[in-house]
């Protein structure tokens, strides 16, 4: 029996994007599939109890930090969080920070490395920290997982390090709403606000197309919010961050499904809206190539010329849903839980 730790110090319920859905999908499914190690599951003071599988090898371990105060979070996952950990196996990282001096072997998650690929995003003060704490994940871990293979080369590129591919699963809510969807007259975006989602381009792009069905945005306010709701005209419903069945009304109604973003270190919406059974238009980037293959239809993300015409071909154009329902069932939490446990064995016993 080994004793494994999860460094879950850096989430903020409802205020870290896909990094929560997928510390919470990863969980559930390690519990289903996992009942002879031990997990303790370290939290800061903003989560609560819910994020711990109940099930009998899974411990709730508390912490004295918040992670809204991140100087103070960081402070304490280098201190603090190495004593709490001290009788660990291994320690799991899935936020790309890792304690300096853990006493047990870490593996630590990069879910992209947008800090390197466009520090023009980061504020100028929070700059340093990612510089400083993921170079310190990356040279104290003794593995790393990637979320693609995007990532892992960057990674390579940037770091000069290998890292395991280890690709996001679905929710199978989403596969299971495909057979009762009634489709309603608008298109859904799901993303978070932030400058690199390129949703000013989006709005550029919808303003410029008549005809189109309203445009939904859902998802957590960022740093590009101000601009975007000056953009947005009547027909664009912005919701902010909403619960999961909110979300999960909203593609079950959409028409169809478009994402802008200009990078990314995998794409989970894109994953959920194939699964679900809505087309989908997105931009032509290398992870999302690697999560749909030709199952969708795609736009150039620096065009909003190529942005429209694939706005107008998306409303009406149902050819690829079947085989991006198909590829989407490739991708499974229980996958993903399967070969991360095998990495955090492997890095133990080493």
């Amino acid at each position: 029996m080994a004793r494994i730790g999860v460094n879950a110090l850096y989430l903020i319920p409802g205020g870290v994007g896909g990094t929560e859905i997928y510390l919470r999908s990863l969980l559930a499914a390690l519990a289903k599939i996992d009942s002879n190690n031990e997990y303790w599951i370290f939290t800061n003071r903003e989560t609560g109890r819910d994020l711990v599988p109940d099930r009998p090898n899974f411990y709730w371990k508390p912490q004295p930090v918040r992670a809204t105060i991140r100087p103070w979070r960081l402070a304490w996952e280098q201190t603090g969080l190495v004593w709490a950990a001290r009788e660990l196996d291994v320690m799991f990282n899935p936020g790309f920070t890792a304690p300096a001096f853990c006493l047990c072997p870490c593996v630590t998650v990069f879910h992209d490395l947008q800090h390197k690929r466009f520090p023009q995003h980061f504020r100028w003060f929070d700059l340093p920290f990612w510089n400083l704490f993921l170079w310190i994940a990356v040279k104290r871990s003794r593995a790393l997982i990637a979320v693609s293979e995007a990532t892992r080369q960057d990674l390579r590129r940037y770091y000069g390090v290998d890292s395991r591919v280890i690709h996001h699963g679905v929710d199978p809510m989403f596969q299971t709403m495909a057979a009762d969807r009634v489709p309603q007259e608008y298109i859904l975006c799901v993303s978070t606000l932030h400058p690199h989602k390129n949703l000013e381009r989006l709005l550029q792009a919808y303003a410029g197309t008549p005809g189109l069905p309203h445009l939904v945005i859902a998802g957590m306010k960022g740093f590009a919010t101000k601009r975007i709701e000056e953009l947005a005209g009547d027909n664009v419903r912005i919701t902010g961050w909403i619960p999961r069945e909110e979300l999960y009304r909203l593609f079950r109604g959409a028409r169809a499904f478009v994402y802008p973003s200009s990078f990314e270190g995998f794409g989970i919406p894109v994953l959920e809206a194939m699964a679900a059974d809505i087309p989908v238009a997105c931009s032509d980037i290398p992870p999302l190539r690697e999560i749909a293959g030709e199952t969708v239809i795609y736009f150039d993300p620096n065009d909003a010329l190529s942005m429209s015409a694939a706005l107008r071909r998306v409303v009406e154009d149902r050819s690829r849903v079947d085989a991006a329902r198909a590829r989407a069932a490739e991708f499974s939490w229980g996958k993903c839980a399967r070969e991360t446990l095998e990495v955090l064995l492997e890095r133990m016993e080493l």
